[in-house]
């Protein structure tokens, strides 16, 4: 197994390039009967899959092996959503990282739409299922009622427009890792710390627009789990969400990189409603080769 190491330091890869090695990082706890369906839905052209196991007794890895020798397996060193997603981001090779769940709600298809968002400027592409295009048929009632308010309240205290606060299906420039500021080191602990839960997706969007990140929000469909059940409590975890929100507007964590990649092109701090696109006079600036694309091009619905 790879053991986890700081992202801290990574070397970037100019963005400039129209076909970007893409890894998907997927956290898993006993989905060994969903993995077929999520690595059977992933684009062929990806980079690297990262499965991040937090021990399963279902045969997890041994499945994700047989379906995908290439695959590079990282265990946790704790518990929790959180852990998982730090210690995968902590193994990443790629010049982009997809954040995708092992459960089939999410559809791997939809990768192409949050790499063409990058590629439009964007340095994080965040999914929502509450635009045109986007949609659930797993939300609950009260899960949607809950996820109206934390919306709300992140936007008030960040300044954002948001529309997604609670859905984990997101993009991003690996070279914003370090913006990010996420711990995979064990610390000495196995039991669950603080940011090790479903929290995880509430503190990544508050660091992005601390560290004033451009941001587009991505259309997406979610649907329900395949099989098994998920270790989501809405209340728990939504207590958990809101309390991230606070502790996140004191503690400093989220900031803008000091130095920014070669040929990074310099763009304004994005108000989320949509695919960013970059213009021509920003290209020239910045000597960057990409084209600009408009956001229905920006959003193809297959690799």
């Amino acid at each position: 197994m790879r053991p986890a190491k700081s992202p801290v330091g990574c070397t970037p890869t100019p963005r400039e390039t129209l076909t970007p090695r893409v890894t998907v990082v997927i956290p898993t706890l006993n989905e060994a009967k969903n993995l077929p369906h999520v690595f059977g839905r992933l684009p062929a052209d990806i980079h690297q899959v990262i499965v991040v196991d937090g021990r399963s007794i279902d045969q997890t890895v041994e499945v994700a092996r047989a379906l995908r020798p290439d695959v590079e397996v990282v265990l946790q060193n704790r518990r929790g959503k959180g852990n998982a997603v730090a210690c995968g981001f902590a193994a990443v090779t790629g010049d982009v990282v997809v954040m995708l769940d092992a459960d089939g709600s999410a559809d791997p298809q939809e990768i192409p739409r949050y790499v063409a968002a990058l590629l439009a400027g964007a340095d994080f592409a965040k999914g929502t299922r509450f635009v045109a295009g986007g949609g659930s048929t797993d939300i609950t009632r009260t899960r949607a009622w809950g996820n109206r308010w934390l919306n709300r309240a992140v936007n008030l205290l960040y300044g954002t427009a948001y529309t997604d606060l609670c859905y984990g299906y997101n993009a991003f420039w690996s070279d914003c890792l370090p913006a990010l500021d996420l711990n995979a080191c064990d610390r000495g602990k196995v039991r669950k710390l603080w940011g090790d839960g479903f929290e995880i997706e509430t503190i990544i969007n508050t660091r992005a627009a601390k560290a004033r990140l451009v941001i587009a929000e991505v259309p997406s469909f979610e649907f329900a789990r395949l099989h098994g059940v998920s270790n989501l409590n809405t209340w728990r975890d939504g207590g958990r969400v809101l309390w991230a929100l606070a502790v996140e507007r004191v503690n400093g964590k989220g900031r803008a990189l000091e130095k920014p990649p070669a040929q990074r092109s310099p763009m304004p701090r994005s108000r989320i409603t949509g695919v960013r696109v970059m213009t021509a006079e920003r290209r020239r600036r910045s000597g960057s080769g990409r084209v600009p694309v408009s956001a229905e091009e920006a959003t193809p619905l297959s690799a």
